[in-house]
């Protein structure tokens, strides 16, 4: 008979020796131990199978032509035997221990079809998607937000209703928003955890990140047909997020270090969505966009640590052998 968890973890990868040892590490120190994880590998060359087959993961390969997000999270989905699917990227790291009891928290309520948490960048991020981040995931959680926005590097969701409607197999991206959307559709309602804390590693080149906002941007538009992000909309937000970007780097005196990757991250950001968008000038959906586009206030926050939570959060100075051979005692 086969063993039924509590959680099952999913998640994808590809050449992801640098990151997943952490992420797995993160994983076997939480408060929940009832958990099965599910490493879904699109062709990796590198050492992350090596390392992922340390641990006590369920792996599954995809060919790296026949992988699409979506794809590979139903692969994944369909191997799960949890009652929730918590589902994370590869290259990042929880917080605290009790990060997947605080995700699943929210699905008390039986209306709740998905859970999102915080995400921050690590000292590598660029000084853009630092505030991006902030954006995205304030500190204050939402466990009945209006918007279908979620992010599916820290997320989860019931099995049960993952059943009913599986991922788009066929978007370049957003598969998340997707399904969120239609899940909402439906009548359920998203849940945001601030307390859910993941570190979110990106060092990308220029190319790839115009490659992922545009990627982007086409899916996004194939699932909300009416938006679009014409030149105009490049114009105005291009610079008003650069200057959004200098105003709080100076502030915060890093913006003589900062000062040109802002400019090229922003520059591939927003070139990359408006080439992702180059077909309709309908009118787009005023809440998204603010998500999605618009820069942060030009006010200076700081950002306080919740000090009570300190004795939670995971310590990874240690080897990952330290933990692995913990699990055998």
């Amino acid at each position: 008979m086969q063993n039924q968890y509590a959680i099952s973890i999913v998640i994808r990868c590809y050449n992801e020796e640098e990151h997943i040892g952490r992420l797995l590490s993160g994983i076997i120190q939480q408060t929940i131990q009832d958990v099965e994880i599910i490493v879904v590998d699109s062709g990796s060359t590198d050492a992350t199978i090596s390392i992922a087959s340390r641990y006590p993961v369920k792996l599954i390969s995809i060919k790296p032509q026949e992988f699409t997000f979506g794809k590979s999270l139903n692969l994944g989905c369909q191997a799960a035997t949890g009652k929730f699917i918590v589902i994370a990227s590869a290259h990042v790291y929880p917080v605290y221990q009790d990060w997947l009891e605080k995700l699943i928290a929210p699905f008390d309520n039986p209306n709740i079809a998905l859970t999102y948490g915080k995400q921050r960048g690590n000292e590598n991020s660029k000084y853009s998607e630092h505030q991006i981040f902030t954006q995205w995931f304030p500190d204050k959680s939402n466990c009945d937000q209006n918007t279908p926005f979620c992010n599916n590097a820290n997320a989860a969701i019931r099995r049960s209703l993952w059943q009913k409607l599986p991922y788009n197999e066929s978007l370049t991206g957003l598969e998340d928003l997707d399904w969120s959307k239609r899940a909402m559709e439906l009548g359920y309602q998203i849940a945001y955890v601030a307390e859910a804390e993941i570190i979110h590693v990106h060092n990308e080149t220029p190319k790839r990140i115009f490659n992922r906002y545009r990627r982007e941007a086409i899916a996004l538009k194939h699932i909300f047909p009416q938006q679009t992000f014409n030149f105009w909309d490049f114009l105005h937000l291009f610079p008003s997020n650069v200057i959004s970007d200098y105003y709080h780097a100076f502030k915060e005196g890093v913006l003589s270090q900062n000062f040109v990757s802002i400019l090229i991250f922003r520059l591939m950001q927003f070139w990359g969505t408006y080439r992702g968008y180059n077909r309709h000038n309908d009118e787009i959906n005023k809440h998204l966009k603010q998500t999605f586009y618009y820069p942060l206030n030009l006010s200076f926050h700081k950002v306080i640590k919740e000090s009570s939570r300190n004795q939670l959060m995971i310590d990874y100075s240690q080897q990952p052998e330290t933990y692995l051979s913990n699990l055998s005692k």
